[in-house]
């Protein structure tokens, strides 16, 4: 391309890519890649060609370009061309796709076209060349599982497996068991060797999901194995070495964890190269039509299912605390609801009443529990057995701990609940 936007020339991989561009005419890159009539920074958009001729030297960013097979996510690089007497000629551009992420409905990948999905994809697409350690943090829901088969699927190791370790509800042995093995007599039950997780990824990426639930004995142990690349499988003496690229993903605040003592300095330092935060759904809300579309084609493969745009209003005005979780559930729940394959907005109201109905009656418990000395003045015996009765209902009836709490010994608290 020249400094005016023009294109001048493209390759066969182009056009297999991306399809013909009519050479007889004058086209631009605005255009034929986005549709625009001017600009991608006059668009609203980061331009890499305006930002090239600014810093005279390579610049890349993250694009949703049209192609024959719809609105695609592409990885740009633009770099300028100069002469011997330092003027700027020419911009070559290199475009690199990202196979496992959609700016359109598809079922299975990550979707999405908002700022804070595209400032989230740019980092997982420098990251796929290299073979850093990656940290993915982020509230429950909002997709981390999905981050980390992208940067497996588009990193060097792609042919490799992609090995994933629940870290949840593990106890300290059969963390050891699952991800290192074990050899026959290691313990009771241990009837024949196993290979560990750590040795079936060969090559692969180790993603190790709520890295914050790694029980605090075995830390130091996955330590040793990131720190030196080897391992001994359970009951064994022999040295095994490693070769992965490790991701980690957790929900929790890893570095409150370190401070805490509940997760090993060291640890943190080696796992935190990069960390990635996912976006939560309140922050992705214009991505709602696109999650809708590929999650309806996930749930209800049998039948084709559309939301109104009225009952798309009403998702976007809702508040997620499961993020895409959640609005999965609720899509769920939708599809059995509904008549017809047309999705009303009053159906997905009432799917979001259950929920509300649920939190509903919790704080109606909770209310229930808790004195309410406001509505009307009550006498001091009275406050007193209230008082009472909530510890008994707290602590399960025992009455040692609410005689302890109260101050009070035992006896005193036996003729207190009898009105004595």
């Amino acid at each position: 391309m020249n400094p005016p936007y023009e294109i001048l020339g493209w390759n066969t991989h182009y056009i297999a890519q991306y399809g013909e561009i009519d050479s007889q005419n004058t086209q631009h890159c605005f255009s034929i890649s986005h549709g625009y009539s001017v600009p991608c920074d006059q668009a609203g958009e980061a331009c890499p060609l305006a930002a090239a001729q600014k810093s005279g030297h390579k610049e890349r960013v993250l694009h949703v370009h049209q192609t024959p097979r719809g609105n695609e996510h592409v990885d740009v690089e633009m770099l300028p061309i100069f002469d011997k007497a330092g003027e700027l000629l020419y911009f070559v551009e290199l475009l690199r796709d990202i196979p496992t992420v959609g700016a359109a409905e598809k079922s299975g990948k990550m979707v999405g076209v908002s700022r804070a999905f595209n400032h989230m994809l740019s980092k997982l697409a420098r990251l796929s060349e290299c073979d850093a350690s990656v940290l993915l943090l982020g509230e429950s829901g909002t997709g981390k599982e999905l981050a980390a088969t992208a940067l497996h699927c588009g990193s060097l190791r792609k042919n490799k497996p992609l090995v994933t370790v629940e870290c949840s509800g593990l106890t300290d042995s059969l963390f050891e068991s699952e991800l290192f093995g074990h050899v026959r007599g290691a313990f009771t039950g241990a009837h024949s060797h196993r290979e560990g997780l750590v040795e079936s990824v060969n090559g692969g990426t180790l993603f190790l999901d709520e890295i914050g639930d790694v029980p605090l004995p075995m830390q130091v142990k996955l330590l040793r194995l990131l720190e030196t690349g080897t391992y001994r499988r359970v009951g064994s003496t022999e040295v095994k070495r490693a070769d992965f690229r490790l991701v980690c993903a957790t929900h929790k605040n890893i570095w409150q964890m370190v401070e805490e003592g509940s997760f090993r300095r060291d640890l943190y330092f080696r796992v935190n190269v990069f960390p990635i935060k996912l976006p939560a759904l309140r922050d992705r809300l214009e991505d709602i039509p696109l999650l809708v579309g590929t999650l309806l084609k996930s749930l209800r493969a049998d039948k084709d299912f559309f939301l109104t745009d009225s009952a798309i209003q009403v998702l976007k005005a809702h508040t997620y605390s499961g993020n895409i979780r959640e609005l999965k559930n609720i899509l769920h729940r939708a599809t059995v609801l509904s008549d017809t394959h047309v999705i009303e907005s009053t159906v997905i109201e009432e799917c979001l009443a259950m929920d509300a109905s649920m939190t509903t009656s919790i704080e109606i418990g909770k209310k229930a529990q808790t004195l309410d000395l406001s509505a009307s003045w009550v006498d001091l015996k009275t406050v007193e057995k209230q008082y009472i009765q909530q510890l008994m209902h707290t602590h399960a009836g025992d009455k040692e701990v609410v005689a302890g709490i109260c101050g009070i010994s035992l006896r005193s608290l036996y003729r207190k609940l009898e009105g004595t």
